[in-house]
């Protein structure tokens, strides 16, 4: 009887322990995305205070293709909205839809990448580099660290959906998609104000 209650006391201890691990990797992941705000704060902030001096060169107004940033908008919007769909299907229970979901926002991620990549590759092609002005510096620095938190976090989506492949719905994988969620949606809101203050700013 007292062994069956020792182990019982055991178990509960090691629950216990769990759950404390659970919250400090949260809570690691909070102060982690608090100095990612941060981060992006000082880029926006140094941003707006350098985005007139062009050095004579070209300015934002003649090198942004607007069509490409309002589709690439829509593009991480949608992946945005369906990675809450992942979310909602594994509050389901329903591993299928879950993984699902996830490739579905994968998928809108890599097209986002992609349609950033061809405007710096085009940009470049026009002579505006990094180089060229304290406007262009900022403006790659700013958009380029924007996009590689989009990389890091698409590489994070497939380690995931490989991970619950093998393991299913379980505490430590449910912990892990809720955090992504969490970033991805945070990106989002980054874009937002980035859409705002570059693009929009930028051709008025």
């Amino acid at each position: 009887m007292a062994a069956t209650h020792t182990h019982g006391a055991h178990h509960e201890h090691a629950d216990h322990g769990h759950h404390d691990q659970e919250g400090l990797k949260m809570f690691g992941f909070w102060l982690f995305l608090i100095t990612d705000v941060i981060m992006f704060a000082t880029l926006f902030a140094t941003y707006v205070v350098l985005r007139n001096n062009t050095a004579g060169g070209p300015t934002g107004e003649e090198l942004f293709n607007i069509p490409i940033v309002i589709a690439s908008t829509f593009i991480l919007l949608t992946s945005s909205f369906t990675s809450g769909l992942a979310v909602l299907s594994m509050q389901q229970g329903r591993l299928k839809g879950l993984i699902g979901w996830l490739a579905v926002t994968a998928v809108l991620g890599a097209a986002f990448i992609g349609l950033e990549l061809y405007e710096f590759v085009h940009m470049v092609h026009e002579g505006a580099t990094l180089q060229t002005s304290a406007f262009l510096s900022a403006f790659f620095t700013l958009v380029g660290a924007h996009g590689l938190h989009v990389t890091i976090g698409l590489v994070w989506m497939i380690g995931l959906m490989l991970q619950l492949r093998r393991r299913g719905i379980t505490p430590v994988t449910e912990r892990k998609v809720n955090v992504l969620s969490l970033y991805w949606h945070f990106l989002d809101a980054v874009w937002i104000f980035l859409f705002t203050v570059v693009y929009l700013m930028g051709v008025m």
